[in-house]
């Protein structure tokens, strides 16, 4: 593994076992012994043309784990391909455009990942905007906080950027602690 993903991840896992405001409830977090990762691959880094949408675009209700609901603006799609198929992913932005935010589901979730499905962001490695284009490491793709106490509510995926295809790339599954 690169040293760049296993300092980030080295990171993660500390900030999960130590901080007080990790996810995690303060009994579980002295058997954290870290989070599970697919093997870093390059293929799962893709740059692609963005399709930006308009400004005036209403916005949207994102609805989370606990039934509330979010506002989002749809900022832009991309597309790009995984073993052969064509898959789009839209990216949501706050109300402002300033936070960018990419949920997604795929067919890994409830299986090898969380099944409500995974994050990118561009407040963390994996979803970089420059000019027209996006670079998105899916090898950053992260559970919600959700995924480790239902004391917090998440943003859901929206249908629109539920894939068809694997995307095994980034975190698993939460295991729980040893």
């Amino acid at each position: 593994m690169s040293q760049q993903y296993q300092a980030f991840r080295t990171e993660i896992d500390r900030f999960m076992k130590t901080h007080p405001q990790s996810p995690l409830a303060s009994n579980h977090q002295d058997g954290f012994a870290g989070l599970g990762y697919y093997d870093p691959q390059e293929a799962w880094v893709i740059t692609a043309p963005l399709d930006y949408l308009s400004a005036s675009e209403p916005h949207i209700e994102m609805q989370t784990s606990t039934g509330d609901v979010r506002h989002y603006r749809r900022w832009a799609t991309f597309q790009f391909a995984v073993d052969g198929q064509m898959a789009q992913l839209t990216i949501f932005s706050d109300p402002w455009g300033e936070s960018l935010f990419l949920p997604f589901k795929d067919t890994t979730n409830g299986d090898a990942t969380y099944g409500a499905g995974r994050y990118l962001d561009n407040h963390r490695p994996g979803l970089i905007v420059r000019g027209d284009e996006v670079t998105i490491d899916f090898n950053h793709a992260y559970n919600p906080y959700c995924a480790y106490s239902p004391a917090f509510s998440c943003p859901l995926p929206p249908q629109e950027n539920w894939l068809a295809v694997p995307i095994t790339a980034g975190e698993k599954k939460f295991k729980g602690c040893n």
